[in-house]
């Protein structure tokens, strides 16, 4: 983390995260990305905070009515990233898990990644 973070909100995410590891904060798209080892899983717009999601941690966030961030509120774009519930903002314990789920959902999307770059090399005769 940054020897100045980027905002007091920003800090205080980083220090309820901390459990999880190393957690980095970078400049990103207008509001900041945080990582572990690399892999971002989450994001900070408008100080809302959002975690990563795939198909297998979004029913979590759609159960509750909770709606991807939307990079340009004006467009239907949105990214796979939901906000935790408000509650979990004021709760270490109740944060970690939703947390942890999008670092669950970074480490599969690079497992996908990394499989479909192995796929793409070609083979080479020896």
């Amino acid at each position: 983390m940054p020897a100045q973070p980027p905002s007091e909100y920003v800090a205080t995410l980083c220090e309820m995260l901390a459990p999880l590891g190393d957690v980095r904060v970078r400049r990103m798209f207008g509001g900041y990305g945080l990582s572990i080892d690399g892999l971002t899983f989450a994001l900070i717009a408008d100080e809302i905070l959002y975690f990563k999601a795939d198909d297998v941690n979004r029913a979590a966030f759609t159960e509750l009515g909770l709606e991807p961030f939307r990079p340009m509120p004006d467009k239907p774009t949105t990214l796979s990233y939901y906000p935790p519930p408000d509650s979990a903002l004021d709760d270490q314990d109740e944060l970690l898990p939703w947390a942890r789920s999008g670092f669950e959902a970074a480490l599969r999307a690079a497992a996908k990644k990394a499989a479909r770059a192995k796929r793409k090399k070609p083979v080479t005769a020896g």
